[in-house]
């Protein structure tokens, strides 16, 4: 059995979440899968993420961690209250992150 660290799950989650915010379709399902794991406030937190970080050209490198680090000192509040959330989640992260590997262009 693997042995979760739960800040390591908190970080790995929000820096992909940030770096999901440009591509919609992944986004989008990311939302629907985080309200299914973690309750619609969160979805909707994720929604109020996307607003703070649009237009996504726009946006400063400063201002991706700011938000990065909101969401890691929040997932690791909630872990701590609710540690089996950590596997489903972090399952939820190796699917979007190679979703997101297979989305982004890729060099010439």
């Amino acid at each position: 059995m693997q042995v979760l660290h739960h800040p390591r799950v908190a970080w790995d989650t929000a820096r992909l979440i940030v770096s999901a915010v440009p591509d919609d379709r992944l986004f989008d399902w990311l939302c629907a899968e985080f309200g299914a794991l973690l309750g619609p406030e969160h979805a909707g937190s994720l929604q109020d993420t996307r607003r703070r970080l649009q237009p996504w050209a726009r946006t400063t490198p400063e201002a991706a961690a700011v938000e990065a680090g909101r969401w890691r000192v929040r997932l690791e509040d909630l872990l701590r209250t609710r540690p089996e959330a950590a596997e489903p989640l972090r399952s939820l992260m190796v699917i979007a992150s190679e979703l997101h590997r297979n989305r982004a262009p890729h060099p010439a």
